[in-house]
């Protein structure tokens, strides 16, 4: 008993090959993807540089999914002038301190050959869990973005970003 369909067309062996014109076989029958440029059409990005309107400022400083160029603020939500707005820092990260197990587990093993194995119990292992909130808001505009903090001295970090910010929207 054969467990494999029978070959079809829509299968890649039996498909045509490569037009050797133009290097590249459309296949429309079988709904095929046309290269970016092709003839056909294909995706088209969009314009990178300065636009017709518009004059592209570059970016000073980025808080999570906050972008900050001299006179403007970048958000998902949109863009906005950053004089006048108000900028709002909230540190709900913590660093705890332990000794990690394995460190208790060898001064237990070692206590009766050495006393030295008690030096082990100094090792300390640090923690940070939580996230640092930046808040945004000012025409008409409110936008929070939640940095996960990974080290101890993030929180430090975002505070000077968003001061520079302030200092901005002065």
């Amino acid at each position: 008993m054969n467990q494999y369909p029978s070959p079809g067309p829509g299968d890649p062996w039996q498909q045509p090959r490569q037009d050797p014109s133009t290097g590249w076989n459309p296949a429309p029958e079988y709904g095929a993807l046309e290269p970016y440029g092709s003839p056909g059409g294909g995706y088209v990005p969009a314009p990178t540089g300065p636009t017709a309107g518009s004059v592209e400022e570059p970016l000073l400083s980025t808080i999570g999914d906050i972008a900050i160029t001299r006179n403007t603020v970048i958000t998902p939500g949109g863009r906005f002038p950053i004089r006048g707005t108000v900028w709002t820092v909230t540190d709900m990260s913590r660093t705890e301190t332990d000794i990690p197990v394995w460190a208790i587990i060898v001064a237990i093993l070692f206590i009766w050959t050495c006393l030295l194995s008690l030096l082990f119990l100094l090792v300390k292992d640090r923690k940070t869990t939580g996230h640092i909130q930046v808040t945004v808001q000012g025409h008409g505009h409110y936008h929070a973005a939640s940095i996960p903090a990974a080290h101890p001295g993030l929180g430090a970090q975002i505070n000077q970003q968003v001061n520079y910010a302030r200092s901005l929207a002065a």
